[in-house]
C-alpha cells in the first residue's frame, strides 16, 4: 500500500493545493516515518516536532483559506545542521559547537519559511561538512539506505539519507568539494550545486568561503528546480550573493535535448570503477538516443582540477578554524582534524599560486563549454566502502569528479544512472554553464524520465532489524 511519503514534492504540492493532502497527516506521516527508520540510519541529529506541527496547523489554515503560497507549503523540510534556525543549536556535528544556540535564522531559512515550508529538523554531517564518516562524534554517523554498512556519502550524509529513505521530500545541504552530489550519488537521489553565489550563505558555517555553496537535495530534478527557485534571491548580508540574471527553473523542463551539444568529459572518469564506467557508457548510448550530440571535451586532468581544490579549501578552511585548533584540539574528531590542520603547513604563497592556477582553470572550463549547451562526466570512482572501513574510507573518498564544479562554480547536478550488482546507487553529473540552471535542469530531467532509475526505492528496516542483516 502506498504510503504519504511516496509522495514527490510535485505531487504533494498539487494534493496539498487542492486540499487532498493535509500538512498536518503529511508531517505525522513523515515524522512516524522517521520514528520507524532512523534508529538504523542515523540521518538525523534532532527534530523540531512542536515547532513544525504548528508550522503545519498554521500551512493547513492558510491553504484553506485560499492562501496558497507556492509549492512548499506545508511540506516537510529538512536541514543539514549547519544552518542557522533562530532558536536551535547549530552543532557542525561537533564537539566545539554543541552549545550554540542559532540568534536568527540563516537567509535560506527565511526564504523556506516565507514559502510556507514545514521545518522538521536538523541532518546529520561529517563534522564541520569536512573529514567523512566519524564515531568518535557526539552523534553516530549517518548510513546508507540501500545498505546501512556502508556509507552514505557527504559531507550532506543525513540529508541525502533522509530523502533517499523517504523521511522527507526536501533536504538542504552545503558543497564545498561535492558534498551535495556526493550524498545524491551514493543515496540515489538528485542533488543541485548552483552557480557560486545565486544561493545565499548567510547564517550557514562555513567551510571555505570561495568554494561554498548551498544545494537542495529531493528525489527528481522536477522537485529539485522547484526548491531552487525558492532559494533563489540577492542577499546583502552575504558579499558573494548575486541575483540570478535567469531565475525562471521549471519553464523549459520538458523541451527535451534533440539537438542540443552535450560535452563529454571522459578524462575525468578515465580511472572510474569499472561498473560506474560501464554505466557511463550506457548513459552516453541513452543522450545519443535521445537526440543530444556528443562532443568530447578536453580539460586538464581531473588531479590538477581536484589538488588546485584542495589547497584552496585546506587554506580557507584553516583560516575558519585555526583558533579552536590551537585552543580546542581535542574537541574535534579524528577525521575533521586531520583534514582541517594541514591548512596550517600552507604559505600566503601556496594560496595565491592556488588561486592564480584557479584563474587557468575557469578560462580553461569556460573555452570548453563555449561550444556546447552542457556536459556530462561521472560524480563517483568509486563506489561506497563499509562505513566502519577506515583504510578503504581513506583509499576511495575523495576519489571523485566534483571538485573541479566548485572551483569554476559551475552549476552541476547529480542524478541516479543505474546500480551497482551489489544494488548501490550510480551517479551522472550534468554540468553546465555559469547562471544556466535551467539548461542543466533540462537535460537532467530528460534523461531521468527516459531512464526511470530515480523510481527504486531502498528496501529499508525498522529500528529492531541488525545492521549486519541488510
Amino acid at each position: 500500500m502506498a504510503e504519504l511519503t511516496d509522495h514527490t514534492l510535485s505531487t504533494a504540492a498539487d494534493l496539498l493545493r487542492t486540499g487532498q493532502l493535509s500538512p498536518v497527516d503529511y508531517l505525522r506521516a513523515c515524522l512516524d516515518r522517521i520514528d520507524r527508520y532512523d534508529p538504523q540510519l542515523n540521518a538525523f541529529i534532532s527534530t523540531d516536532r512542536e515547532a513544525a506541527m504548528q508550522a503545519a496547523r498554521v500551512a493547513e489554515r492558510e491553504i484553506a483559506a485560499g492562501q496558497w503560497r507556492g509549492p512548499l507549503h506545508g511540506v516537510p523540510v529538512a536541514l543539514k545542521d549547519i544552518f542557522d534556525v533562530a532558536g536551535q543549536c547549530t552543532s557542525n556535528h561537533s564537539r566545539v559547537r554543541m552549545d550554540h544556540v542559532a540568534a536568527a535564522d540563516a537567509f535560506v531559512v527565511t526564504k523556506l519559511r516565507q514559502a510556507g515550508a514545514v521545518l522538521i529538523g536538523k541532518t546529520a554531517l561529517h563534522e564541520f561538512a569536512t573529514g567523512g564518516p566519524s564515531f568518535d562524534l557526539p552523534w553516530p554517523p549517518a548510513r546508507n539506505p540501500w545498505k546501512p554498512t556502508h556509507h552514505p556519502g557527504g559531507s550532506s550524509s543525513g540529508s541525502g539519507v533522509a530523502v533517499a529513505a523517504g523521511m522527507v521530500p526536501v533536504a538542504l545541504g552545503t558543497d564545498t568539494g561535492g558534498s551535495v552530489r556526493n550524498p545524491a550519488t551514493v543515496c540515489g537521489v538528485t542533488g543541485m550545486k548552483p552557480t557560486y553565489g545565486v544561493v545565499s550563505r548567510s547564517g550557514v558555517f562555513p567551510l571555505a568561503f570561495s568554494l561554498d555553496h548551498v544545494g537542495p537535495l529531493t528525489r527528481t530534478v522536477r522537485d529539485n528546480a522547484m526548491v531552487l527557485q525558492v532559494l533563489l534571491g540577492r542577499d546583502g548580508a552575504d558579499p558573494s550573493s548575486v541575483g540570478h540574471p535567469a531565475p525562471d527553473m521549471t519553464g523549459s523542463l520538458y523541451r527535451g535535448m534533440k539537438g542540443l551539444r552535450i560535452g563529454v568529459i571522459d578524462e575525468f572518469g578515465a580511472a572510474a570503477n569499472p561498473e560506474i564506467a560501464s554505466a557511463f557508457e550506457q548513459a552516453c548510448a541513452m543522450f545519443d538516443l535521445l537526440g543530444a550530440e556528443l562532443v568530447p571535451l578536453r580539460l586538464s586532468p581531473l588531479d590538477t582540477y581536484v589538488g588546485c581544490g584542495r589547497l584552496i579549501l585546506q587554506a580557507e578552511g584553516f583560516a575558519v578554524h585555526e583558533h579552536w585548533l590551537r585552543t580546542r584540539l581535542n574537541d574535534y574528531g579524528m577525521r575533521g582534524s586531520t583534514r582541517l590542520l594541514p591548512g596550517a603547513l600552507l604559505t600566503a604563497t601556496d594560496y595565491i599560486r592556488a588561486q592564480q592556477q584557479r584563474t587557468l582553470l575557469l578560462r580553461e572550463f569556460a573555452d570548453a563549454m563555449a561550444g556546447v549547451d552542457a556536459a556530462i562526466c561521472v560524480s563517483s570512482l568509486e563506489m561506497p566502502c563499509a562505513i566502519d572501513d577506515e583504510t578503504e574510507i581513506d583509499r576511495t573518498y575523495d576519489r571523485q569528479a566534483r571538485t573541479p564544479f566548485n572551483l569554476t562554480g559551475s552549476p552541476a547536478i547529480s542524478v541516479p544512472m543505474g546500480f551497482s550488482q551489489a544494488g548501490l546507487p550510480i551517479g551522472l553529473q550534468v554540468v553546465g554553464k555559469a547562471f544556466d540552471e535551467a539548461m542543466v535542469y533540462r537535460v537532467a530531467n530528460d534523461y531521468q524520465n527516459a531512464t526511470g532509475w530515480h523510481l527504486r526505492r531502498p528496501e529499508l528496516h525498522d529500528k529492531d532489524t541488525p545492521h549486519a542483516s541488510t
